[in-house]
This record gives C-alpha cells, sequence and structure tokens, in this order.
C-alpha cells in the first residue's frame, strides 16, 4: 500500500483550522498530527495550503447515458476533480431515464468503468413507477428524486394521489425539485402573448415565480410533515420559501432539509442583461433580495447543504431564443474557488462552508466514511491555495461543452490536489488516467 504524509497543512475539520500532518495509507486516512514522519512514505509539503475534505456535491446531471453531447461521467468527473468534487449524485433524468432498477444498476456500471471521483445515482420518481420504487433497497443509491415542476426530460410527478404513495412508501431521502407548473405555464402563456416567442431572458424569473416556488415547495413540505418523509429540497431561490425550514434542531435530527446551489448565491435578476441566457436555470436565478435571504438562511442554518445543479448544454443550445434555449449550466469545476471568494470576502467562514459542503452532505445521505478528515475515514482530500489567482477563460474550462457561466471571473484561490480514496487523482492541474473511484456506500440501518 502506497503512503503519503501531507505535511504543513492548514486542516479544516469539524468547524476548526488546525495546523498540522496528516498521513494516508491505501485509501485511507491514517493519521492526522503534528510532525508525521515514515521512512517509505512519499511527502507532499503543502506549504501552509489549506487541507479539505473532498466536497461531496449531492446534485450533478453528468449527461450519461443519452446526452453525451452535452457531457458524459469522464469528462464532467475530471472537471469535478479539477474543482475540488470527490464525491458527486448524479440525477435520473437521462435518455433513459433512472426509473428502474435495471437503469439504476446500468448506471453504476457506467460509472464504475468511468468516473474519475465517487459517486451514486439518485432514482428517479415518476407517476407510474411506484411499485419499483418499493423494490428498491434503502441503501442501494443516495436516495429518490422527484421532479414537482418540469425540467430537463419529461419526469414531472403531478399525481397527488401517487405522490403521496411515494412519501408514504420509501425511507429514503426524497430530493425534490420544487416549481408548481400549472403557475408556469399560465404566466408563460402571458409573457407569449405580450412577446411571442421572443421574449425577454430578464422575464424568466417573472415565469418561473417566486409564487411557483413556494407554492410546490411549501406543498411538498406540508406533505412530509403529514407522512414522515425524510424531504430534501433541492436549489432554493426565494426568500419566501426560507420560513418553511429550521435551525432549531441538528441537522442529524431534521426530517426536512434543504439546498442552495451556487449560482443562487452569486448571480441575481441583474445579471441577466451580461450573461443572458447562459444564466437560466430552473429555478431560476430571481432578485438580488432573494439572494440575501438565501444568504442570511445558510450562514444561520435553515440551509443544510450548498451543491451545483451542474447541467451542462452546448454553447449552441444556450445560445438560442429564451423558449427554445434550455435551462442548466456547467458548475462542478468552479464551485469551490467561486465559494472561496466568498470566504476571503468574509461573507462566510471557512469552517462553515467545509460544514456545507463536505459534513453536511455526509451526514444528511447517511455516506459511509466520507465527508470529514478522520482517522480511518476514506481519504478523500482536497488541498486549496488562497492566494494564487487565476481567470477562467476557455483554455482552462474542462467541462466537454467548453464554457462557463464564469467565464472571465479572476478567482483568488486555486485547487492543487485531488484525493480520492487516497489516490493523488489532481495534481497541479494534471489529472491522472488512473481511476480509483468508488461506488458510495450508506450507514442506513
Amino acid at each position: 500500500m502506497r503512503s503519503t504524509i501531507i505535511k504543513n497543512a492548514r486542516i479544516v475539520n469539524e468547524g476548526r483550522i488546525t495546523e498540522g500532518d496528516l498521513q494516508i495509507e491505501g485509501e485511507r486516512i491514517s493519521r492526522i498530527g503534528p510532525s508525521l514522519s515514515s521512512p517509505t512514505a512519499r511527502v507532499i509539503d503543502i506549504d501552509g495550503k489549506y487541507l479539505l475534505p473532498g466536497i461531496i456535491d449531492d446534485q450533478v446531471h453528468f449527461r450519461e447515458p443519452g446526452l453525451t453531447h452535452k457531457g458524459d461521467i469522464y469528462s464532467e468527473s475530471k472537471a469535478a476533480l479539477a474543482g475540488g468534487i470527490t464525491t458527486y449524485m448524479e440525477q435520473p433524468n437521462t435518455v433513459p431515464q433512472t426509473t428502474t432498477i435495471e437503469k439504476l444498476e446500468e448506471k453504476f456500471q457506467m460509472g464504475a468503468r468511468s468516473s474519475f471521483a465517487n459517486y451514486s445515482f439518485l432514482f428517479g420518481g415518476t407517476n407510474d413507477n411506484l411499485e419499483e420504487l418499493k423494490k428498491l433497497d434503502r441503501n442501494a443509491c443516495s436516495g429518490v428524486k422527484l421532479f414537482l415542476g418540469s425540467s430537463t426530460g419529461n419526469m414531472l410527478v403531478d399525481d397527488e394521489v401517487v405522490l403521496e404513495q411515494i412519501f408514504r412508501n420509501t425511507e429514503m431521502v426524497i430530493s425534490a425539485h420544487c416549481e408548481d407548473e400549472s403557475t408556469i405555464r399560465h404566466n408563460l402563456e402571458m409573457f407569449r402573448a405580450k412577446y411571442g416567442d421572443d421574449i425577454p431572458i430578464k422575464c424568466h424569473p417573472l415565469i418561473r415565480s417566486e409564487e411557483a416556488c413556494y407554492l410546490s415547495s411549501s406543498k411538498a413540505v406540508a406533505l412530509a410533515k403529514k407522512t414522515g418523509a425524510r424531504l430534501h429540497v433541492f436549489h432554493l431561490s426565494t426568500g419566501k420559501e426560507m420560513d418553511l425550514f429550521t435551525n432549531a434542531i441538528p441537522l442529524e435530527k431534521k426530517k426536512i432539509t434543504a439546498e442552495v446551489c451556487l449560482h443562487h448565491l452569486w448571480f441575481s435578476d441583474e445579471d441577466y442583461e451580461t450573461r443572458g441566457t447562459h444564466i437560466k436555470w430552473n429555478p431560476a436565478v430571481k432578485k438580488a433580495s432573494d439572494r440575501k435571504a438565501l444568504w442570511e438562511a445558510l450562514l444561520d442554518g435553515r440551509i443544510d447543504v450548498i451543491a451545483t445543479d451542474h447541467a451542462p448544454h452546448t454553447l449552441e443550445e444556450k445560445d438560442q431564443t429564451y423558449v427554445k434555449a434550455p435551462s442548466g449550466g456547467p458548475l462542478v469545476q468552479h464551485l469551490l474557488p467561486a465559494m472561496m471568494e466568498k470566504v476571503l470576502d468574509g461573507k462566510i467562514p471557512l469552517e462553515m462552508m467545509v460544514t456545507k459542503m463536505c459534513h453536511n452532505p455526509a451526514i444528511l445521505f447517511q455516506i459511509q466514511d466520507r465527508g470529514y478528515l478522520r482517522e480511518g475515514y476514506f481519504a478523500d482530500l482536497t488541498v486549496v491555495d488562497p492566494d494564487d489567482p487565476w481567470k477562467v477563460k476557455k483554455g482552462n474550462i474542462l467541462y466537454k461543452c467548453r464554457w462557463s457561466p464564469f467565464e472571465g471571473t479572476r478567482f483568488r484561490s486555486r485547487i492543487t490536489h485531488t484525493f480520492v480514496n487516497g489516490h493523488l487523482a489532481y495534481d497541479n492541474g494534471t489529472i491522472s488516467e488512473e481511476r480509483k473511484a468508488k461506488r458510495l456506500t450508506f450507514n442506513r440501518p
């Protein structure tokens, strides 16, 4: 087994920053402490850079199978490594959709062949696959995904009887995309009547409105309370929704949890003028006041997780008119550098950022032996230099689609090393073609 000692680290873990070393034996962390040494170990001196647990992204769309002209597990997991992400959970709206146990296992086989980062997949709930969902083992995958508003792919669950049965018949985390479809359709027709097909992009947050989000998320929360289901609401985008969530109990005891994505923390509707459809997401990026409320809820504990909703499309697709341009954009390579900007600006403590991006996803999904820097845990690690500026440009974008909503942005921090299961997978711009990723396992009794 290869032994590696990472020396002179500022270790960010479990709410503290400490100076010390970390030793890896094989796939796992063997020792954490001051002045570690071994006559046979490879030594990597990181000279005071930050050592974090690998980022766990609970929501990505890597587009395989069926949509691989946009991205695939190979390309997007490579980009994730460059962004310090060592574990991801991929969504079911591919072609075909991941709505049977057979298709779920086929996806795991794809991950085993192609992924550079640890992986799991969500099982998609639909109006007509309840019996299949009931057969799903609680430890088989990261959870169940429900689209309560249509998005990429046709997986809308709008049969209320079926929806309640799904909530009553799974012990797994139900991750939900919450937007009210009838409200969105009504708004879209109203704007079509005014503009035809040439609707300005600035109308996107008025079509996929605050009310559309709140109607759906409040309904999902009420249903979770009624049934006792374990609900996790993805990519919150409005201030109004924040009252649906609590910080009064620890995450381990919460039955209803919340996620916010990078784009809703970074952009506002003021950015549509310069970024256009490149920042068209579902749910929509909304007002600066919504962004402010999301930050407040993140900092006070009502929001538990920061993720990406990484969802690549080609530039040709994104550069179409508003009605035709698909929603979504690529983010895994830039999540951590962008959040480090907020750390350096004093917006969020580094320790809290690590909690929201590493510890909490591991707690929420009950992931086994990951998400922390602990002796005996898998050595999923990220090294960040907080003072090595760089600019996002075409030549350093690793996504298969080759563009980023952050193009032209200057980041002050750079990821220098990423370890996956003890393997140095990313080293100062070079990605090892030797893939050591694993299928996630879970601690669900």
